[in-house]
């Protein structure tokens, strides 16, 4: 859906949702809160019935983790943290597993580190994961890989990971749940003449000054990295809520009219992601396509290595590539599934011959339609169809 300056957004109006839950909600004194995420997979249950796609990004491994291992409070050395998260994050990943199996959900899960969602062959390995666990009807359940990731290869904080993963999957919501019911332009706990703002229409940097420090001893995040969330979320089209996760079935609440800040996005998911491969990523190489693949570019589908005649450049998996027809007219963009050596030895050939030549089951496609962007004629064209 196109955002719009609305702050009575309904969850159940989305259709790809990504809900970030911090340590704080989760677990008390070392032990998870089994009746709050039992709710909250409640509301879960709830917009996957009415059609929505949902990804969580859940924060608590390390906070069940020292709870097992009966590490002291305070701050953790780096080696003490990789070992409770190594424990929590068996913990956690059982507890989503049987909760939302009992609602007839299954948990799939993935753990990510910065270069994940920043080096693009990786991107798309991710991407692809999320993608496929979602058509399967699964639930992602997402948490940075804290048993490997140093201080130098780390988000540090589960809201911009989220935010990270929503414009990775194109999700057209990002829900933080938080331990506070939105921004204000103070921090309410400090300042009494704070005043709520239900909606944000774009981060600005007065926005960003309201944010206030860091939060709790379990969370690594405050205010100030949700508004670095929501400028990320907002610029590839996401829109994004912060809303407390304190009561129990929070996103059921939101829908329900509590109170929630809603970030406005200027563009849709979609829209964003053709832009920045339109407008943004230097080609690293040519297609030449046939008249074949150009028609059904423009119908809207994907490019198959049986329509691709020639191929220049040295590009790699993930890479941005020029596509041209047999005349060299500018076709459009896209970001290629193949190295060159092997996009070489699979062009002009039947998807179901990948196997054979390449000795791996690749993608059947040489460039998905998601990572497609088409010039001028051909744009609407392909963008009706999707």
């Amino acid at each position: 859906m196109m955002a719009t300056a609305n702050p009575k957004h309904r969850l159940a109006d989305f259709k790809r949702i990504v809900v970030k839950i911090g340590s704080a909600l989760l677990v008390e004194d070392g032990r998870l809160k089994r009746g709050w995420l039992e709710a909250l997979a409640d509301d879960l249950k709830a917009l996957a019935a009415g059609g929505a796609e949902l990804i969580v990004v859940s924060s608590g491994a390390i906070a069940l983790g020292r709870g097992v291992l009966k590490l002291p409070r305070g701050p953790l050395r780096l080696e003490q943290a990789q070992a409770a998260a190594s424990v929590g994050q068996i913990a956690l990943a059982h507890a989503y597993s049987e909760i939302l199996g009992a609602r007839g959900l299954s948990a799939g899960q993935i753990l990510l580190t910065l270069g994940d969602t920043e080096e693009r062959r990786r991107y798309l390995n991710a991407r692809e994961t999320v993608s496929t666990l979602l058509k399967l009807g699964a639930v992602p359940i997402v948490n940075e890989n804290d048993t490997v990731a140093t201080s130098e290869i780390r988000y540090g904080d589960n809201d911009r990971l989220a935010a990270r993963v929503a414009t990775m999957v194109s999700a057209d919501c990002l829900v933080l749940l938080s331990d506070i019911d939105g921004l204000y332009t103070a921090p309410p706990a400090t300042n009494p003449d704070a005043v709520f703002l239900p909606l944000v229409p774009v981060v600005t940097a007065e926005i960003e000054g309201m944010a206030g420090a860091a939060g709790s001893e379990l969370s690594r995040g405050g205010m100030k990295t949700k508004i670095e969330a929501a400028k990320i979320a907002t610029g590839a089209g996401t829109v994004m809520a912060i809303a407390s996760g304190k009561r129990q079935n929070p996103l059921s609440a939101i829908d329900n009219g509590a109170r929630a800040t809603w970030f406005m996005a200027a563009s849709t998911p979609g829209s964003a992601r053709k832009a920045w491969i339109g407008g943004h990523l230097e080609p690293r190489g040519t297609l030449r396509l046939d008249s074949g693949a150009v028609r059904a570019l423009a119908s809207g589908k994907s490019l198959l290595p049986a329509g691709v005649r020639a191929i220049e450049g040295s590009f790699a998996r993930g890479d941005a590539v020029r596509l041209v027809d047999e005349a060299g007219n500018d076709v459009g963009r896209g970001l290629v599934a193949y190295d060159y050596p092997d996009a070489s030895l699979i062009l002009g050939r039947n998807s179901r011959e990948i196997e054979a030549i390449l000795g791996y089951p690749g993608r059947a496609e040489m460039i998905h339609r998601d990572d497609l962007v088409l010039n001028g004629a051909f744009q609407g064209a392909g963008d009706a169809v999707k």
